[in-house]
């Protein structure tokens, strides 16, 4: 009788709440758009945000819905999905505290390019277009963080166009699998534990590739050693070798 494999994952419990004066500031503190501002300033910019609870699996908008908020990650996670054309809804990214998403207008977002649906429970912070702008309006050094954001975006997009015109896929799924582990990851076991139920063909999404292809290279990457996974946990065990792979 074969012997049924452990599996290291840990469950997480996140109880509905809202998020308590003293995480807003921390969260709005970190946010790229602020950096620099006084804490006079950041507690200002505080009243023009807007707290919204949510359970676990509750979504929070769906692609093609009008971008009329900014969302902020305060505690738990969220994650951005893409329906496949199967109808599969395949995860983009999945985002931690302090992470933003969503969009406004004056972003060049007119309408959401994907669901973003609450991975735990949660509290999340909104502000709505006119309210951002208020906002631009009293702090102008805001702006110029702005346009250094939506930047810094453009140029992570066409990087992430070149690899994957350019790069081999080996070194794609490399590359996706050490982002996760640096966003995810958790030291355990002499590994980088990444809990999350990935499945082959959102992987095959993230690194534009077939599942079969995917596949076959998770197989080899754990017969090298690289890795190690299961039904929802893959942890990296060999990060310099992969990174050595994604350099390709």
């Amino acid at each position: 009788m074969t012997k049924r494999r452990k599996t290291p994952i840990e469950c997480e419990i996140i109880e509905p709440q809202i998020c308590t004066i003293h995480v807003r500031l921390k969260i709005l503190r970190q946010l790229p758009f602020f950096k620099g501002l006084p804490d006079e300033a950041i507690s200002e910019i505080n009243t023009h945000f807007r707290a919204e609870g949510y359970t676990a699996d509750e979504f929070i908008y769906f692609a093609g819905d009008p971008s009329t908020k900014l969302y902020v990650v305060a505690q738990g996670k969220v994650k951005l999905l893409r329906h496949a054309p199967t109808g599969q809804e395949v995860i983009l990214d999945v985002l931690l505290p302090g992470d933003f998403f969503g969009g406004l207008p004056i972003l060049g977002e007119k309408t959401h390019t994907d669901t973003a649906q609450a991975y735990t429970a949660g509290c999340v912070l909104t502000i709505t277009g006119d309210e951002f702008q208020k906002i631009l309006e009293q702090y102008p050094s805001v702006s110029l963080s702005l346009l250094e954001i939506v930047s810094a975006r453009l140029l992570e997009a066409r990087e992430a166009i070149r690899q994957l015109s350019a790069s081999p896929v080996e070194s794609r799924l490399a590359t996706t699998l050490l982002k996760l582990a640096d966003k995810l990851g958790k030291e355990q076991d002499n590994a980088l534990l990444i809990q999350l139920p990935l499945s082959r063909q959102d992987l095959a999404d993230m690194t534009g590739a077939t599942v079969e292809t995917i596949s076959r290279l998770m197989s080899q990457f754990r017969k090298q050693k690289l890795i190690d996974s299961g039904r929802r946990w893959v942890a990296i065990k060999d990060r310099d070798r992969l990174e050595e792979i994604a350099a390709l």
